[in-house]
Parts: structure tokens; sequence; C-alpha cells
């Protein structure tokens, strides 16, 4: 880890459809080995689904179902006098935004459907109804957290 240069934030563009730029990282993030349109017609299908299921703006359930995903606290690992402990400490908005899109992605992929169209949409309706794999995976954070308040005063 360098300590010269702090790493430099890349600015991205909004996505075409929707102008909206938590939709585009959310895309980089489900793309694999450059194939961006794949990513972008997986995304933009999901949303179709969620249309048509719903009825509801396909944009707002995502940003629904990514509201209930994000961490508020976590907990990281610090090292004092030999002894290592899990220090909870508050998640910083930009972290919190990136884990969120990373455990919808993770836990989509490992559902049952046969597309990953399929396991997108379900996996965001399921999110924004506050169920699913990555609300859980929330829930398990916050009560790792929790369990360790004790040692937060080795917070740094």
């Amino acid at each position: 880890m360098s300590r010269r240069h702090v790493a430099e934030k890349r600015e991205v563009l909004p996505d075409a459809k929707f102008n909206d730029l938590v939709v585009t990282k959310f895309m980089n993030a489900l793309m694999l080995d450059g194939k961006k349109s794949v990513a972008e017609r997986i995304v933009y299908g999901a949303f179709d689904i969620i249309t048509s299921n719903t009825g509801q703006e396909p944009i707002k359930v995502f940003h629904e179902a990514l509201d209930n995903v994000k961490p508020t606290v976590e907990v990281r690992s610090r090292r004092v006098g030999g002894a290592t402990y899990q220090v909870p400490v508050e998640v910083r908005l930009e972290r919190r935004q990136a884990l969120a899109i990373r455990w919808l992605i993770e836990v989509s992929r490992k559902r049952s459907e046969n597309t990953m169209i399929e396991k997108l949409s379900a996996e965001l309706l399921d999110a924004s109804n506050n169920r699913g794999g990555a609300v859980k995976k929330r829930e398990d954070t916050h009560k790792m957290a929790e369990a360790n308040k004790a040692f937060s005063h080795y917070r740094w």
C-alpha cells in the first residue's frame, strides 16, 4: 500500500437509459471480461422483469433494494498486543454503496433461477422487500458488530 499518493477516484458517466450514476457503477461491477453490453443487457432485462412483475418504477425498486442492503457498521481487525480484535467501525458512504452493490451481485449469482436476468431481478425484488441473501448478509454484519461492541474502544 503506497503512502505517497491517494488513489484518484474515477468518475463514471451516467447510464444511457435512466441517466443514473449508481446504475452505471452496478453495471461495471456486474461486468465480466470487459463485456459491458452483456452487463447492460442483464441489468436492463432485470429492470424490465421488475416493471412487468410489480408495475413499479424499476429505478425506484433498485435504489430501495440498495438502501436496504447498505451496512452502517462493520468489523475490522485490529491487532493490539499480540491479540487480534474485531473492532466495530462505521462504514463510509462510498464503501456502503460499494458493499451493497457487491453483495447484491454475489448473492444474485448464487441463486437457483435459470438466467442471470431472472436471478438479478428476483434478488432486487427480495432486497427491496427487506428479505433475501444480500439483506441477510447485512444483518450478519450488523450482528457481528453488535457482538463485538465491547472492543469499540480500540477504534482508531
